[in-house]
């Protein structure tokens, strides 16, 4: 029966890596879409940046009592499924608390630093839970989540509430079972841990064998949790766990006021003020497309943006056009941009290669009226915990729309008009500029 089990382990192991390293390759290729941008400056800042931002959460911190929760519940998990290494040795050797004896008295010291965890992330993930569904935090209740997106927030939360629930059950069992010399828990005495052992008065009256039962059934349901939850992540926003890392290094380190502008355009405004400057003779460069309308115009930083994206809404939550009643909200320009990526992987995976779909991330998914209630105030970015920047996607798309497609509200193009032949975005000559100061 212990082969068996042992086979089982190893069978559940290896179909779960690779169903999840299959996912994790589909999302590298669709975050690669995108078009290629080069970020190699500054690499210790960007390091630095990834260990505050990322690892440290250091915007977070903004709310105190919020973000010391979040770190909790974050940095928590992580640590305590140091603990799966354990597991998963037991269940390709067979063994049982392998690493009980070599590590010795630090053994319970450990463990019991995991329970302090665990009883921390199963309260902080009730809290949210609570904020979520009773409460009613704006940001969190808003329609544009409605359907999923709310319901795989509450999906991981109940799952790390159990995952904590089965940790501490298994204790409990498994160090009850010890003190009555059980079979091969006698074998591995590791004395009572903080926080199993208040579960231990409800299990006197169970058999040993019930009790041996329950241990094992924890055990199986925490480390086939693990395997679920790692192959529910590329499907979830909560991918943002792994990827918060990379999204943290690649961001932008330029003034967060700087636009980047198109070379061809500032080109041509400069060749108007001074023509003596313009090149020569004719080109026979082909027409240079501005902006972007869909996800493949957009950069491959764009796309990862949008998968680092954990639907937080600090960034709608300050949006001055948001919060004035206008349709924008930045947490759903990502949201629909990572939709739309997934939309064309999913073509691809179908078709080998994409096939026009006659959909485009503007237009389809994203609005004019979204984008051009935007005014560029960088709040969005500011917000956001780990440097992902919706603006550079509503620029990109709002270009398109006026350059490429002549799309502009009449007092826009009349500003546009001033501009191109006025050299302002008033309606009088230059030469008239000064006349404010008459008299």
């Amino acid at each position: 029966m212990q082969y068996a089990f042992q086979l089982l382990f190893i069978a559940l192991t290896i179909i779960s890596i690779g169903l999840f390293a299959k996912k994790i390759g589909q999302v590298r290729r669709n975050i690669l879409l995108g078009s290629n941008q080069i970020i190699n400056d500054n690499k210790p800042e960007r390091w630095r940046n990834m260990l505050l931002l990322a690892l440290g959460q250091k915007k977070m911190f903004r709310n105190p009592l919020v973000a010391v929760m979040h770190f909790i519940i974050y940095v928590g998990f992580i640590i305590i499924n140091i603990e799966v290494l354990e597991i998963a040795i037991d269940g390709l050797l067979g063994t049982h608390r392998i690493f009980a004896h070599p590590l010795g008295s630090l053994y319970p010291w450990l463990i019991n630093a995991f329970e302090f965890l665990a009883v921390g992330v199963l309260i902080v993930c009730i809290v949210f839970l609570i904020r979520r569904n009773v409460l009613h935090v704006k940001r969190l209740w808003m329609k544009e989540l409605d359907g999923w997106p709310k319901s795989d927030a509450n999906y991981i939360l109940v799952t790390e509430t159990l995952l904590m629930a089965f940790f501490l059950t298994m204790n409990a069992a498994d160090t009850t079972l010890q003190f009555r010399g059980y079979d091969e828990y006698a074998h591995h005495i590791t004395g009572n841990f903080a926080f199993s052992r208040l579960l231990q008065p409800f299990f006197v009256n169970m058999s040993d064998h019930s009790l041996m039962l329950l241990e094992r059934a924890c055990w199986w349901l925490h480390i086939t949790g693990i395997f679920a939850f790692l192959n529910y992540l590329p499907y979830s926003k909560h991918l943002h766990i792994l990827f918060a890392f990379p999204n943290a290094y690649y961001g932008k380190l330029q003034p967060k006021g700087k636009v980047e502008n198109m070379p061809e355009i500032r080109n041509e405004v400069l060749y108007a003020m001074q023509p003596e400057l313009a090149p020569t003779g004719t080109t026979s460069e082909t027409h240079k497309k501005f902006g972007a309308k869909d996800i493949f115009h957009l950069s491959w930083k764009n796309l990862l943006d949008a998968y680092s994206c954990t639907e937080c809404g600090r960034c709608t939550a300050a949006c001055p056009a948001n919060i004035t009643g206008k349709v924008l909200s930045p947490r759903l320009i990502m949201m629909k941009t990572r939709d739309r990526t997934e939309e064309v992987g999913r073509n691809i995976n179908h078709h080998k290669k994409f096939r026009d779909d006659n959909k485009t991330l503007l237009h389809d998914y994203i609005t004019p009226e979204e984008l051009r209630a935007c005014t560029t105030c960088q709040a969005c970015v500011e917000e956001c915990p780990v440097s992902i920047n919706p603006l550079d996607i509503i620029i990109q798309l709002r270009r398109f729309l006026v350059m490429e497609e002549s799309n502009a509200p009449q007092e826009w193009n009349a500003m546009f008009s001033n501009v191109e032949n006025n050299f302002a975005p008033w309606k009088f000559p230059p030469d008239d500029r000064d006349n404010w100061a008459d008299e």
